[in-house]
C-alpha cells in the first residue's frame, strides 16, 4: 500500500443535524469524533434538505443539496471539487436521497472527483429492480464500501456482488460514558427506587412499542414499581402525515390497559448529554422492533455499548450483536414473551448484572473514538491509486452535457384545478367554466401525477391533486356498465351517459399507472378494484386507439401484478386486434393501421412495442418499431424538425398532409412512443427521435414559436398555420407536462447510470404475489 501524507480535508455528505433522524445524528457524530481524534482536520458537510424552509445547521455547513433537485447533486459535486476535498463520505439509506429509488446521488458520485467511501445504514435482502441497480451503481462508484455487522458484509457479496477486498467491517459509533449504577440517573427524572425499562428513539408504528405496553399488566403484578419510559419525537415524515395517530393510540392503550400509571411518554428529540443521563438511568433497554430485515440499529447499539441489559426482538443487527448471552431475544409481536423475560431479568440481577458488563466490555470497541480511527484508515485505502478504467469521469466540458430540460411547473395545471377535477378548456389562461370537466382530461393529470412520484416529486400538494382527480374518474364510472362517462358541466350534471372508448381507454391506463408505479398505499387498492371493474368492457372496443390505450394501461397494471391472467389475456387479445387492423390496411408506402393518420397516431405503435416487450411477441414488437419509424418519418420537415400532422384533415391515404393546426397531443404521443422504442431497442435514433419531438414544444417547429409558456406554467393549444392558439387548455397543458416528465425520467436514468433506464421495472415475481392479496380491499 502506497504511503500517503494524512488527510487535510475530507466532505461527508447525509441527513445532518438539526435534522431529526437517526442518519443525521449519526453523520453529525461521525464528523466531530474524526475532528476531535485528528486535530486541523477540515471536515465540510454536504446535507440532504427535504424541506423548503431548510434547517438552522452549523457552520461546517458548506453546501446544501434540496432533496428532489437533480442539478443541485451536479452542482454539489462541482463544489467538491473546487474545494479540493480529498476524499467523500457517503451515508446511504433509501429515502434519503431524491430519485427513484436515490438514483440522484448516483450523480453526485459519477461527477466528483475525490475517492468516495460509502457506508451503507440499509441492506435490502429482497430489492425491486431499481434498489438492485442503484445500490450495484453506488458499489461500482464507490472506492470503498462500510457495513456495519458481519450479515451485512454476506449480504454484500452475495447479493450485490461487491469484491470482498472492497468491503470494510466498522461498527455504529456510540458516545463514550462511564460504566453506572442505574440509580445514579433515577432521581433527575423522578424515578428513584423504581425498575426503569427504556425504549428511545423517533415514534413510528413500526417500532411495535404496543406490545411492550400489552406486557405491563403481567409486569407490573409482581414488579409494581416498574415505569416504561418512551423517549422520542414522532417521526417528522409520520408526523407531516399522521399527526400524533400512533402516539394517542398507545397512550389509549396504556389506559386501557390500566397501566397509564406505569408508561412515561418523553415527546421530544434530545440532545447527545441528556440522552446519556436516560440511559444512565435505565435498568433495561428494550426494542422491539417489528421488522427483521433491520441491518443496523444506532439505538440498539447506543443502548448495548453503554451497558445496559437488553431485550429486543430478533431482527438482523440484534441478532448478531445480542448473541451468546450478550442480551435476551423474544420473538416478534409476542407480548407475553416480554412480560416473562421482564420478570426473569428484574428479579435476576446477578444475571442482568452479568449482562450489562458483558456488553459494556465489548462496547469500547464501538465508541466514537475508536469508529473515528477506522474510518480515517478506510479514507486511506479509499486513496489508493486506481486502475484508470476504475476511474470516475472528470467534469466535462459544457458542450458534453445532455441537453437541460424546462424546470417543472404545475403552477397552470392547479389553476385549471378546483375541488371537483381538472377544467378542460381555457380562455388563454383563464380556466373556462363553461365547457366544464372531462375523463379525458382527469385521466391524463392523474397518470401525471404517478409519474412525477418516479422523480421524487410526490409533494403533499400533488397528492392532494392526486387525490381530486381520482375522485373525479371514481364519480365518472358507471358500474353496471363497466364504463367511464366523459363530460360533466360546471354545474356538475353529467354531460352523457357515457364517454367514448378512447375515454375509457385513457382511465383504464391511469388506474392501471396507479397500481403498477404509484406509493401511495391509500390509491392503489381503489385503482385496483376500478380497475377490475373495467377491464371485462375491454372486449366491447373496437377502434385501434382504444385498443392501444387500453393495451398500455393493462402493461402499466403488470408491471406490479403481472400474475394476473385475466389482465395477460386482455392484453393478449387487444394486441392481437392491433396487429390484425395492421395486416388489413398496411402496404409498401402505407405502414400504418388505418387509412388515415389522425390523432394521438403514436399511441398505436407505443402499445404495440410494450406488448412486444412484456409478452414476448416478436411479430407486435417489428410492428410497432416499423410502423413508428415510418409514422416519424412522415412526421418529420424537410428542414429536419418535427411537423405532426394537422388537426384540419389530418393525413388521409393518397392525399395531401394537413399542415394547420398541430396538436400537442401528437408531440407528447411521439415522445413516448419513441422513448419506448428506445427501450426496446437501444438504438440512439430512438432518443434523437424523442429530442426532436420534445423540442417542438419548445420552438424548433415551422414558425419557431415556443408552445410552453415558462411563465404561466401552461401550454398553448396548437400551432396555426400563421401563429400560435393563445388558449392553454387541459390537454395541452398536461401534453406538455407528461411529455417533459417523460423527458425528466430519461434524464434522470442518464445522470445516474450514464445509460437511459426504464424505472419501474417488474418487481420480482414473489414480492408481487404477496402484494397482489394486498391491493384487494
Amino acid at each position: 500500500m502506497t504511503k500517503l501524507a494524512r488527510l487535510q480535508r475530507i466532505a461527508v455528505v447525509g441527513n445532518y443535524l438539526p435534522r431529526r433522524c437517526g442518519i443525521a445524528t449519526f453523520t453529525h457524530d461521525l464528523c466531530r469524533s474524526m475532528m476531535d481524534a485528528y486535530p486541523g482536520l477540515d471536515c465540510l458537510v454536504v446535507p440532504v434538505t427535504d424541506t423548503p424552509e431548510g434547517y438552522a445547521y452549523p457552520p461546517e455547513v458548506r453546501f446544501e443539496l434540496q432533496e428532489q433537485d437533480l442539478n443541485s447533486y451536479q452542482q454539489a459535486a462541482d463544489f467538491l471539487n473546487f474545494s479540493n476535498v480529498e476524499a467523500l463520505c457517503v451515508q446511504h439509506e433509501f429515502g434519503v436521497y431524491g430519485g427513484h429509488a436515490g438514483s440522484h446521488l448516483l450523480t453526485l458520485l459519477r461527477k466528483v472527483q475525490a475517492p468516495v467511501v460509502t457506508t451503507l445504514h440499509t441492506i435490502l435482502q429482497k430489492p425491486n429492480p431499481d434498489q438492485q441497480r442503484v445500490m450495484q451503481e453506488l458499489c461500482r462508484l464507490s472506492d470503498r464500501l462500510v457495513v456495519m455487522t458481519q450479515r451485512g458484509f454476506e449480504m454484500m457479496r452475495e447479493i450485490y456482488g461487491a469484491p470482498e477486498e472492497k468491503l470494510d467491517l466498522i461498527p455504529h459509533g456510540i458516545p463514550d460514558m462511564p460504566f453506572v449504577d442505574p440509580n445514579f440517573y433515577k432521581d433527575q427524572f423522578g424515578v428513584e427506587g423504581k425498575k426503569v425499562v427504556l425504549t428511545f428513539g423517533l415514534l413510528s408504528p413500526n417500532k411495535g412499542i404496543e406490545y411492550v405496553i400489552q406486557a405491563l399488566p403481567k409486569v407490573v403484578r409482581e414488579i409494581p414499581d416498574l415505569v416504561y419510559i418512551v423517549l422520542g419525537a414522532t417521526h417528522p415524515n409520520l408526523l407531516r402525515e399522521q399527526g400524533e395517530a400512533y402516539r394517542l393510540e398507545l397512550e389509549r392503550l396504556a389506559a386501557h390497559l390500566n397501566v397509564k400509571k406505569h408508561v412515561v411518554f418523553y415527546n421530544r428529540f434530545v440532545e447527545l448529554e441528556e440522552l446519556k443521563e436516560f440511559l444512565g438511568a435505565a435498568d433495561i433497554y428494550i426494542t422491539p422492533y417489528l421488522n427483521k430485515e433491520q441491518i443496523t440499529s444506532g439505538t440498539l447499539s447506543y443502548a448495548f455499548g453503554c451497558g445496559k441489559a437488553v431485550i429486543s426482538t430478533p431482527y438482523w443487527h440484534a441478532e448478531e450483536l445480542l448473541a451468546d448471552g450478550r442480551g435476551v431475544l423474544v420473538p416478534f409481536r409476542d407480548s407475553d414473551a416480554i412480560a416473562e423475560t421482564l420478570l426473569d431479568l428484574l428479579k435476576d440481577e446477578v444475571r442482568r448484572h452479568a449482562m450489562r458488563k458483558q456488553a459494556y466490555l465489548l462496547g469500547r470497541e464501538m465508541i466514537w473514538g475508536q469508529v473515528a480511527h477506522l474510518y480515517m484508515a478506510s479514507l486511506d485505502k479509499a486513496r489508493q491509486p486506481r486502475p484508470l478504467e476504475t476511474r470516475r469521469r472528470a467534469l466535462q466540458a459544457l458542450e458534453s452535457e445532455h441537453p437541460r430540460l424546462p424546470g417543472l411547473r404545475l403552477s397552470h395545471l392547479k389553476r385549471l384545478t378546483d375541488t371537483i377535477g381538472l377544467f378542460q378548456h381555457a380562455s388563454y389562461t383563464v380556466p373556462n367554466f363553461h365547457e366544464g370537466y372531462c375523463a379525458d382530461d382527469n385521466s391524463r393529470a392523474f397518470l401525471l401525477t404517478v409519474l412525477l412520484e418516479l422523480t421524487g416529486d410526490d409533494s403533499p400538494e400533488v397528492e392532494s391533486l392526486a387525490h381530486t382527480y381520482a375522485a373525479f374518474l371514481h364519480y365518472a364510472f358507471l358500474e353496471k356498465q363497466g364504463w367511464f362517462r366523459n363530460f360533466m358541466g360546471f354545474d356538475r350534471r353529467w354531460r352523457d351517459e357515457g364517454g367514448s372508448e378512447d375515454c375509457f381507454g385513457r382511465a383504464v391506463w391511469a388506474l392501471g399507472a396507479c397500481v403498477g408505479r404509484s406509493k401511495r398505499a391509500a390509491l392503489r387498492p381503489w385503482a385496483a378494484q376500478l380497475f377490475d371493474s373495467a377491464l371485462p368492457s375491454a372486449a366491447k372496443l373496437k377502434a385501434p386507439r382504444g385498443w392501444a390505450y387500453t393495451l398500455l394501461g393493462i402493461h402499466e397494471y403488470l408491471r406490479r401484478l403481472r400474475g394476473d391472467r385475466l389482465a395477460t389475456q386482455a392484453a393478449e387479445e387487444l394486441c392481437e386486434k392491433l396487429l390484425q387492423a395492421f395486416e388489413n390496411t398496411a402496404g409498401p408506402d402505407w405502414v400504418w393501421f388505418e387509412p388515415a393518420l389522425t390523432y394521438a397516431n403514436a399511441r398505436l405503435p407505443q402499445a404495440l412495442i410494450q406488448a412486444g416487450r412484456w409478452l414476448n411477441n416478436e411479430k407486435a414488437l417489428e410492428i410497432g418499431l416499423q410502423s413508428l419509424r415510418w409514422l416519424m418519418k412522415e412526421q418529420t420537415a424537410d428542414a429536419g424538425h418535427f411537423r405532426p400532422i394537422g388537426c384540419h384533415g389530418f393525413y388521409p391515404r393518397g392525399k395531401a398532409k394537413a399542415q394547420c393546426d398541430q396538436q400537442p397531443i401528437e408531440a407528447c404521443c411521439s415522445v413516448s412512443a419513441c422513448l419506448e422504442a428506445f427501450y426496446a431497442t437501444r438504438e440512439e435514433f430512438w432518443l434523437q427521435q424523442a429530442r426532436l419531438a420534445f423540442d417542438w414544444f419548445l420552438g424548433r417547429n415551422d414558425l419557431n414559436l415556443p408552445l410552453y409558456n415558462p411563465k404561466s406554467g401552461g401550454c398553448y393549444d396548437g400551432l396555426m398555420i400563421d401563429r400560435l392558439n393563445n388558449n392553454q387548455g387541459a390537454e395541452s397543458t398536461l401534453s406538455f407536462l407528461l411529455a417533459l416528465q417523460e423527458m425528466r425520467l430519461l434524464e434522470q436514468s442518464l445522470r445516474a447510470f450514464e445509460q437511459p433506464v426504464d424505472l419501474g421495472e417488474p418487481e420480482p415475481e414473489e414480492k408481487v404475489r404477496s402484494e397482489k392479496s394486498s391491493l384487494r380491499p
